[in-house]
């Protein structure tokens, strides 16, 4: 999740973008879901990144990826903050 330092129009809609440029440039990256926040309360954060991967290993090349590295940059220039959760999901 990441919070904007600045939450405009113009910079929700360049922090979106560099998320979606995400989808298909990384090959073992399975799924990519970007949201907006709607109730814009004092708790919330602006934005959320949700991705998938089959395996750990996947998401430990999925940060020093080159594709990924750019968008890093224009986030954390559009960003006051993030939270993270890694996690499996259960296996039916």
């Amino acid at each position: 999740m990441f919070k904007l330092l600045d939450k405009n129009k113009i910079n929700i809609e360049k922090a979106v973008n560099a998320l979606k440029s995400l989808k298909g440039n990384i090959d073992f990256l399975r799924s990519v879901e970007i949201g907006v926040d709607i109730t814009e309360s004092d708790r919330s954060y602006d934005i959320i990144l949700t991705t998938e991967f089959d395996n750990q290993e996947d998401l430990n090349k999925y940060g020093p990826h080159p594709n990924h590295l750019p968008v890093v940059k224009i986030i954390k220039s559009l960003c006051s903050g993030s939270i993270v959760v890694d996690y499996e999901m259960p296996k039916h």
